[in-house]
């Protein structure tokens, strides 16, 4: 089939010279309560609260999953923030120093296993998508199991030409990868694994079709795909694998397919390894602002001026910190800003990386952006509706099935922003939708309040008549 998108110059080289480099944990980490999937999980810990590295100080709420000290100390403040995803609730800790574990290490029997307790193991120790939308991987895994998915598909693509935290993971930790795959495919009962890689990473090819070897499970298949950007987005990455089209408004479940990203998997041989919840990622921090581009493993929370250390620090002032890659990634306040669990890449751009846009002028109708659209819509007629806010035209153009991947903006010669225009026009339609919600739910409330305080009046109203008939007595008739 036809891939439709963008083949872009790669800048993967110079982080990849490096193995993964350990950043020690800060003094200070900040734990964002939204780690990247749009939602807060619920803070468990108070200011003041001891805790110890692994403790929970956040449950699961919704799209939030589970969250972990990645080390021990104490709870200074619960407060608003920066971080990737704006500002945002966060629990400060002060690291003592001291790592006090929360229980020993132990690896988990998940071989010994029923499907139900891996996923809520999973659950449990805040294993997240680790390819950037830190969705709750249980909830993923049950939704393939209540559908009965055939297939789990591990997105290794990384299509992002700056990104290559996932190409660093799968040439140095392959096996972890393949143990995670076969974790994945017991809790979410698949029967078969599909570990998709793009070409322009032959160590990571080598190395993982060398570990789905040693493991001799036939049920693991390792398959190279074009470096097309967007391919590593979810849709996308179906369609090239399989040939099936995810709903725009439904999940790969729904197709028979469940997807998780290489870190996911390698955080999932972690946990049943030695028990660790998810409490760290690796992040690739690139881009000619800093003086040597690694991938490096960090604790969640580090601020993103710990990593940039790690690397030698900047080379000069007025770098742009990105989190995230050139085409999707979100430009960040400054190094105060913590690594979530959805934080892939720091990039810091100097103009040599990305020259800065050209002055916006008029569409000139060219087609551009509809020819790469990986979701075949009309970029065009979305910016339209999107200008005059004209929510039945953004329906009707496919807004909800756009995918934020950028590649409109990159070839239009018009220099329009039409990415962060859709997203504004999606969030505002997200808020007005809200309203609607709540004006419902108000109603509602009003409705059950008017209900109960009539069924009050006609209760009263009966022990009022029933109160008169005792007091005139069996024989007062009608009088």
């Amino acid at each position: 089939m036809k891939l439709r998108g963008l083949r872009l110059d790669s800048h993967k080289s110079r982080p990849l010279e490096r193995p993964i480099r350990v950043v020690p944990p800060p003094a200070t980490l900040v734990l964002a309560l939204d780690q990247g999937s749009g939602e807060d999980a619920l803070p468990v810990v108070r200011p003041g609260d001891s805790v110890r590295t692994g403790s929970v100080v956040a449950a699961a709420s919704g799209a939030a999953a589970a969250l972990h000290s990645p080390v021990s100390g104490t709870v200074r403040e619960i407060a608003v923030r920066p971080t990737p995803r704006g500002a945002s609730r966060c629990i400060v800790i002060g690291n003592d120093g001291r790592d006090d574990p929360v229980a020993p290490a132990a690896p988990i029997d998940w071989r010994a296993m029923e499907g139900t307790a891996l996923i809520e193991h999973l659950a449990a120790a805040g294993t997240a998508g680790l390819g950037g939308a830190a969705f709750p991987s249980a909830t993923k895994l049950a939704l393939a199991r209540a559908a009965d998915a055939e297939l789990l598909l591990l997105n290794g693509a990384e299509c992002e030409p700056w990104i290559c935290c996932d190409a660093a993971l799968m040439r140095e930790r392959a096996a972890d990868v393949v143990l995670g795959a076969q974790v994945m495919l017991a809790a979410s009962g698949a029967r078969r694994c599909v570990i998709a890689i793009e070409d322009d990473k032959p160590g990571a090819i080598a190395r993982i079709q060398s570990a789905a070897r040693a493991a001799t499970d036939e049920r693991i298949e390792v398959r190279v795909l074009p470096a097309v950007f967007p391919l590593g987005a979810e849709g996308p990455l179906v369609a090239a694998v399989t040939g099936r089209e995810v709903p725009h408004d439904g999940w790969p479940p729904q197709v028979g397919i469940v997807c998780q990203n290489v870190g996911t998997a390698a955080a999932v041989a972690r946990l049943v390894q030695d028990g660790r919840p998810v409490t760290s990622r690796i992040v690739t921090v690139t881009g000619s602002g800093v003086k040597q581009p690694a991938n490096v493993e960090a604790c969640i929370g580090t601020p993103v001026g710990e990593l940039v250390a790690a690397c030698g620090g900047y080379t000069a002032e007025g770098v742009r910190r990105i989190a995230g890659g050139s085409l999707t990634g979100r430009s960040l306040e400054g190094d105060d800003v913590p690594v979530t669990k959805g934080v892939n890449c720091i990039l810091l751009a100097t103009d040599a990386d990305l020259p800065a846009r050209a002055a916006e002028m008029p569409c000139i109708r060219c087609g551009d952006c509809a020819t790469v659209c990986p979701a075949g819509l009309l970029p065009q007629q979305l910016h339209v509706a999107a200008r005059s806010d004209d929510s039945a035209a953004l329906a009707r153009f496919g807004l909800s099935a756009c995918i934020e991947c950028g590649c409109c903006d990159y070839v239009c010669p018009s220099a329009i922003p039409l990415t962060v225009r859709f997203r504004a026009a999606r969030e505002r339609q997200h808020l007005a939708d809200l309203e609607r919600r709540r004006a419902l739910e108000a109603k509602a409330r009003y409705e059950r309040h008017q209900r109960r305080l009539a069924e009050q009046a006609e209760a009263e109203r009966e022990a009022f008549d029933d109160a008169r008939r005792r007091a005139r007595g069996p024989d007062s008739g009608g009088r």
